[in-house]
């Protein structure tokens, strides 16, 4: 009782006992058995995290804050990458309850009917995250992507830019979401032109930022701003103006949305929507953690809100 006292609650033995109880396990090998202390104490300390991508600095950012939040509960995370897929979404939660995690969080809102029978089957608590959702039963976390799309349109609008390019990529659900914004200022503008979209459902990349830039500038060559999606696109833009001797923002406005560590240092600096992507992740992860342990939540629904990056480019 006492060896599993300290691997447990190690708070609650002496620093003498402690060591001893260490010394053991280094010198056994020993791993302590996750499964049955989940049986006996109808906790695992597990919790699942499915992002959509593990090399996009977006969600880094927010394994980073998920992290920082659950560790001094000795929680252990599990986390899936669905590619962006639905599909793969389904399978990893399916496996991933097997392990009888305590809460679950999510980086969509957008559910399978598969995935939402699962999660009620299995009543363990989930968060969303990155955007908010307008169901009162749903925990989220984030900022309006809809409000933060129309808000860089309004601003662009605001500058005297009157035919704005929207390029996107990948086409997730926060991806169409900045688009429904920016259709929605344009239209108030007496703006709207479809033919200034230009959506792909390729993977997002600098490289295909720059070829979906040459694209519409052969397509609307009167297009006088462009709203990126995300900013590696938009790193992409910006380069293929400039191998094409394109001023910016004399001749096109360029500007694009998470304000990655490159946006503020490149020449010129790229205006763009920062999102504050760690603090959702540490914010999820504790809220997910009051669920967890029986409280009921303040917030619900937690507005981080975002901020927009006014600098060279734009």
């Amino acid at each position: 009782m006492t060896a599993s006292r300290a691997l447990s609650q190690p708070k609650l033995v002496s620093d003498a006992t402690r060591s001893k109880v260490e010394q053991a396990v280094a010198e056994l090998g020993y791993v302590p058995n996750r499964a049955a202390r989940a049986l006996a104490s109808s906790q695992s300390h597990v919790i699942v995290v499915l992002v959509p991508s593990l090399s996009n600095a977006v969600f880094t950012a927010v394994l980073e804050g998920i992290h920082d939040a659950v560790a001094p509960g000795q929680y252990q995370l599990l986390i899936g990458n669905t590619y962006y897929s639905q599909l793969e979404e389904e399978k990893l939660l399916r496996t991933y309850l097997q392990s009888n995690p305590d809460g679950i969080l999510f980086s969509s809102q957008v559910r399978s009917p598969a995935v939402a029978k699962m999660l009620a089957a299995s009543k363990v608590p989930a968060v969303a995250m990155m955007d908010l959702s307008d169901d009162p039963a749903v925990l989220s976390v984030g900022f309006s992507q809809y409000e933060a799309g129309m808000a860089m349109t309004r601003h662009l609008i605001a500058k005297g830019y009157t035919r704005i390019g929207f390029i996107g990529a990948q086409l997730d659900e926060r991806t169409l979401r900045r688009a429904d914004g920016y259709r929605a200022a344009m239209a108030a503008a007496g703006l709207a032109d479809p033919g200034l979209e230009l959506m792909v459902p390729e993977r997002s990349t600098i490289a295909l930022g720059a070829g979906l830039m040459a694209q519409l500038m052969a397509l609307r060559p009167d297009c006088d701003a462009v709203f990126c999606c995300n900013d590696d696109l938009a790193h992409g833009a910006v380069f293929h103006c400039q191998r094409q001797g394109i001023r910016i923002p004399q001749d096109i406005a360029v500007c694009g949305f998470n304000d990655l560590p490159a946006s503020a240092w490149m020449m010129p600096s790229l205006t763009t929507v920062d999102t504050p992507r760690y603090q959702i992740g540490f914010e999820a992860a504790g809220l997910l953690l009051q669920v967890i342990k029986g409280e009921e939540p303040a917030e619900r629904r937690i507005d981080l809100g975002f901020t927009l990056r006014d600098r060279e480019s734009a």
